[in-house]
């Protein structure tokens, strides 16, 4: 998204403000760490969203990264019928930036935060191949909030938007109901990495040490998301998805989203280094060194009350 793309004015409709969560819901979100919404987008939209996404994997760019950050998902023909994710897609193209940036989107997510400002985090596409088998089409239990320990904010979320119907055959995704409001154990390095790069196995038990931890019930809950329509969950919310069973590609855009107090901050690794995001080597400086979270042209505004 580019900085003119976002210099607008951030007003509903009133058929668009009666899609905004209610008081009630925002307690359940409160409560549960996931929101189901009604639909946002039309099916032209959403169509239209498709259509851009097909010429992104024909190689459409509006422009490119001006540095490559080191752990960039960034899916290529060449890497083969896995699942695929390809992050800044909001930045790289402007077709799919312009559908994102729907006010609607950003003033429901600013009623589930509870904030003034919502702000781009980060887009990634993905695309899971109807390969029952995939081993990359199973994304393990995790939650965002730990590749997110460079920013202050626990308020974070993320909206999955799927451009069809979306349910179990397809690999929906999954959340671990109430699981953000958990005391978490064990934190070790590693849980700043990737569930990509993680074991499966280890991410599935420290799924189950937290929740004895707790005392609390693992409630798996599948998000049946109809087309136009997408899911909010907390950056605390475990979550995950399994296999597409179906005839056809599970297509997506997991959307990170960022309330207006979120900031750089420095986390220390036990090594001495710092836990560090993409972000880090492309948003621009704030007087002080540190990357600025809100640089207009990476993390543009979706919403201002």
């Amino acid at each position: 998204m580019t900085t003119e793309s976002v210099q607008r004015h951030f007003v509903l409709s009133d058929e668009d403000a009666a899609l905004l969560p209610t008081d009630a819901e925002v307690e359940a979100y409160t409560e549960q760490g996931w929101f189901l919404t009604g639909k946002v987008f039309t099916d032209d939209e959403i169509d239209a969203l498709t259509a851009a996404t097909d010429r992104y994997y024909d190689g459409e760019r509006d422009r490119e990264l001006p540095v490559r950050p080191a752990k960039l998902a960034a899916w290529q023909p060449s890497d083969g019928p896995v699942q695929r994710h390809n992050d800044y897609v909001h930045y790289e193209n402007d077709a799919i930036a312009r559908i994102l940036a729907k006010p609607l989107l950003g003033a429901v997510a600013a009623r589930l935060a509870r904030a003034d400002q919502i702000r781009v985090f980060q887009s990634t596409l993905i695309y899971k191949p109807p390969i029952a088998g995939e081993p990359s089409n199973v994304v393990p239990w995790h939650f965002d909030r730990h590749y997110w320990a460079s920013c202050t904010s626990e308020n974070m979320l993320t909206a999955f938007i799927p451009f069809h119907d979306c349910g179990p055959e397809m690999g929906t995704i999954t959340m671990v109901d109430g699981s953000h409001r958990w005391t978490e154990i064990g934190r070790e390095d590693s849980m700043v990495k990737h569930f990509a790069e993680r074991d499966k196995a280890d991410l599935e038990r420290m799924l189950v040490e937290n929740a004895v931890h707790n005392g609390a019930e693992i409630r798996k809950i599948p998000m049946l998301i109809p087309k136009g329509h997408m899911s909010f969950h907390h950056c605390r919310t475990y979550h995950g998805s399994g296999p597409n069973l179906s005839s056809r590609p599970r297509r997506a855009i997991s959307f990170h989203l960022q309330d207006g107090a979120n900031e750089y901050q420095r986390f220390e690794l036990s090594d001495g280094t710092m836990a560090a995001y993409n972000h880090d080597v492309l948003v621009r400086r704030l007087p002080d060194g540190r990357p600025d979270y809100a640089d207009p042209e990476f993390c543009p505004v979706l919403w201002r009350n």
